[in-house]
């Protein structure tokens, strides 16, 4: 999916962020020895219907990739995510 957000780490909140049209749009997780535990998806009902939590895990999932990360999907909606996209289980 295209999109033009930009995907902003706040290492501080220890979450990914979304800002669209005022809104914040979130990935929260914890970190444990180099593994992020992905703990909630949230999406302002503002921007829901657009694709906006798709295009921020799939955008986490990058990030994740290429800082050479682990993942575990401990929130309902990744976990659909990573059974919707067996790309993303190499990350687990």
């Amino acid at each position: 999916m295209e999109n033009n957000y930009e995907l902003v780490h706040n290492a501080t909140e220890c979450q990914y962020e979304y800002h669209i049209e005022g809104h914040l749009a979130r990935v929260t997780y914890e970190e444990e020895n180099g593994v992020l535990h992905l703990t909630h998806t949230f999406v302002p009902k503002e921007l829901g219907g657009r694709g906006i939590a798709g295009a921020l895990v799939k955008a986490v999932m990058d990030d994740i990739e290429k800082r050479a990360l682990k993942m575990k999907p401990c929130c309902s909606y990744i976990v659909a995510y990573v059974k919707r996209h067996p790309e993303c289980e190499k990350l687990l």
